[in-house]
């Protein structure tokens, strides 16, 4: 894997508040609410002017809004009109893969300064038309008329890798309640809650209802009763992401370029992108997900990195299975082992590898196609060291990565960053 030909950074990075937010909000506006964040964190400033074209990442606002052609209308709100503007779907992927693009059409000189989009308004559609309209990114042949939903599908996953090496749904909740907590320190996550204190928040309703309280000890008391009821077994609903509005933006510069917005921006080092068979029942195995690794290797190789040397990481935990697949396929454990390093605290922000300081999808949110871009705006914050109250992990770190997945792992893209 080669080296890029020209040296890409990110400038500017912002977002919109992730939550629920139809029918005040839909895409336009979650977009020019990440666009004026991320303007306002350029420190030398940034304008349509400067921007030679926008990626757009959007999974299907075909199914949840009824409007396609996405790009040009993300263009023209913020007045990038006529310069080139294009939308980029992976499922879960779409911004991750609009951000790879954007890295290599700057590194082959074909545009210096490129503004990333991702966005995606999902609560315009009832709970069970988003599940139709995710499904979409499964298999129509096999898996979507068999009735495969994907915390179905990633219950299939967590079930091998139960039975392979032991998981237990204890750790499952470990990596809950670590996200809940992180999300209570960012202000732009849509669940800003530890699970302690909707624990303690669902006591007190029971009381003022007269009700028995419940007498849970602990978090894992709570998550194990009928408050966190079973979705698709052993995927509990504190195990799954959430249904999500957001947008994310991010403004990226060539090397020749980039000190015009900034003094110090973050270097894109590393970038990978490995694909998968779509249906779980076409792969030899279901405890990895060869799309990371693929990508992780591309990314790795470009950077003349490895795992070792990640200080910190934003990974896809669109269920909290996840989270501990993309810990070993990334290489930071041995298969099997990342739930011991989970139990140990590892993950934690305090911890030796602080992963999904953000809150993670679990407790930040998941608009499907802004997720891979607002991934790499919790770490242009990290290693920026502004990371809001406090999230921000106390050695501030030099060398990050993200993994953003697209479905059961059909899609994958791995960057790495470096200040």
């Amino acid at each position: 894997m080669g080296k890029l030909a020209r040296k890409v950074a990110i400038v500017g990075a912002g977002m919109s508040k992730f939550g629920v937010h139809y029918p005040k909000k839909r895409n336009p506006d979650l977009w020019v609410d990440a666009w004026l964040d991320a303007v306002q964190k350029t420190d030398n400033g940034i304008g349509p002017k400067d921007v030679d074209a926008c990626y757009v990442g959007n999974f299907t606002s075909d199914l949840f809004n009824h409007q396609g052609h996405l790009g040009p209308q993300i263009a023209d709100l913020v007045g990038l009109c006529p310069k080139p503007a294009s939308r980029f779907e992976g499922a879960c992927a779409s911004s991750g893969i609009a951000l790879r693009q954007a890295i290599l059409a700057i590194a082959s000189g074909a545009h210096d300064v490129i503004a990333v989009a991702g966005v995606e308004c999902m609560t315009e559609q009832p709970t069970v038309k988003v599940t139709d309209a995710l499904a979409a990114a499964s298999d129509a042949l096999f898996e979507y008329p068999a009735g495969a939903t994907f915390p179905g599908l990633y219950a299939t996953v967590a079930s091998a890798h139960f039975k392979e090496f032991g998981t237990t749904e204890e750790d499952l909740m470990r990596v809950a309640i670590k996200n809940h907590e992180n999300g209570v320190e960012n202000p732009y996550a849509q669940m800003q809650k530890s699970i302690k204190q909707l624990m303690e928040s669902k006591k007190k309703k029971c009381a003022e209802r007269g009700m028995d309280v419940p007498d849970w000890k602990d978090e894992f008391d709570f998550l194990k009763s009928s408050s966190n009821m079973m979705i698709a077994y052993p995927l509990r609903l504190f195990d799954c992401s959430l249904v999500t509005d957001g947008a994310a933006c991010l403004f990226l510069a060539a090397e020749d370029v980039a000190k015009k917005y900034t003094d110090t921006p973050v270097w894109i080092e590393g970038t990978g992108q490995g694909s998968a068979a779509l249906s779980l029942h076409d792969r030899d195995i279901l405890t990895t997900f060869t799309a990371t690794k693929e990508a992780a290797k591309q990314a790795y190789q470009m950077a003349g990195l490895g795992p070792k040397d990640i200080q910190i990481a934003e990974v896809h935990d669109c269920f909290t299975i996840a989270e501990i697949l993309a810990m070993e396929d990334l290489g930071f454990y041995e298969k099997g082992k990342a739930t011991e390093a989970i139990r140990n605290g590892d993950s934690k922000r305090d911890g030796s590898l602080p992963i999904n300081t953000s809150g993670g999808l679990k407790a930040k949110g998941h608009p499907v196609g802004a997720t891979g871009a607002a991934h790499a705006v919790e770490i242009f914050k990290q290693l920026r060291g502004i990371a809001e109250r406090n999230r921000q992990v106390k050695e501030k770190p030099e060398i990050a990565l993200t993994h953003n997945l697209g479905g059961s792992g059909g899609t994958c893209v791995v960057n790495i960053y470096r200040v």
